[in-house]
């Protein structure tokens, strides 16, 4: 039902299905990260600047995304060098960018890295699954969390498809402007009133005990950016480890 809903109201393909290894990240000083699996796994807020974006529950390091080289060819995942993605850097420079965006992508440029956290719950309210950041339909089979380039393709796309479908709404990427783009997508689809209900179930459950909405505060230009990331790996054959 939820992947039904998603494909009927963005026109996209079902979630691909992933391939994951152990548990071996190795990173740039030459050290190896390991994350244990984790299913069904929330965040609470993101690392660095405007905290309250996404509400609570908790992990004390935070999500990053990873860009991975593909497949591994040991024991370990390689990151990819931040050169993939230097061209991210000028972003930073464009006059009047705005300071989210800018940000995200000159850490993308220097890292090969998505500080993730912040994002999880609105992409997995536009995917139509549950820890798609964290790969944790990896994670729950005891696999390590990694998003292969189909994966990386269906994400990017679904985001990108989003932020053509917010063009009218405006720069601000809020919760209520998130909600309005999703229903006019899906009231011109099949099954819309089905559609519509889930929908509705789905940005209930994102409401805290009092009903308030989640904080969201993103620019439109910020999540082109983010899919733009996705997109990169796609392109290039790149994976990436959710490290968490």
């Amino acid at each position: 039902m939820l992947v039904e809903s998603t494909v009927a109201w963005w026109g996209a393909s079902a979630p691909p299905e992933r391939h994951a290894l152990r548990h071996c990240l190795n990173a740039p000083a030459g050290r190896v990260v390991t994350s244990p699996a984790r299913a069904g796994a929330w965040p609470d807020c993101r690392i660095g600047d405007v905290e309250e974006r996404v509400g609570p529950m908790a992990h004390d390091k935070g999500l990053d995304n990873v860009a991975v080289r593909w497949p591994r060819t040991n024991q370990f995942y390689d990151p990819v060098a931040p050169a993939e993605f230097v061209d991210f850097g000028a972003i930073a420079d464009t006059p009047e960018i705005a300071a989210p965006t800018g940000a995200l992508a000159l850490h993308i440029a220097k890292t090969g890295t998505v500080r993730a956290t912040a994002y999880t719950e609105l992409v997995d309210l536009l995917l139509g699954l549950e820890g798609v950041l964290y790969a944790t339909d990896a994670a729950a089979e005891d696999e390590d969390p990694v998003i292969d380039p189909d994966g990386c393709a269906w994400i990017a796309g679904g985001v990108e498809r989003f932020v053509e479908g917010h063009e009218s709404f405006g720069d601000l990427v809020t919760f209520d402007s998130v909600a309005a783009v999703l229903r006019a997508a899906v009231a011109g689809g099949r099954l819309a009133e089905q559609q519509l209900r889930w929908l509705d179930h789905r940005l209930t459950a994102l409401r805290d005990d009092a009903g308030n909405a989640p904080h969201w505060s993103f620019a439109r230009t910020e999540l082109a950016i983010l899919a733009g990331f996705y997109r990169r790996c796609a392109e290039r054959g790149f994976a990436v480890y959710a490290d968490y």
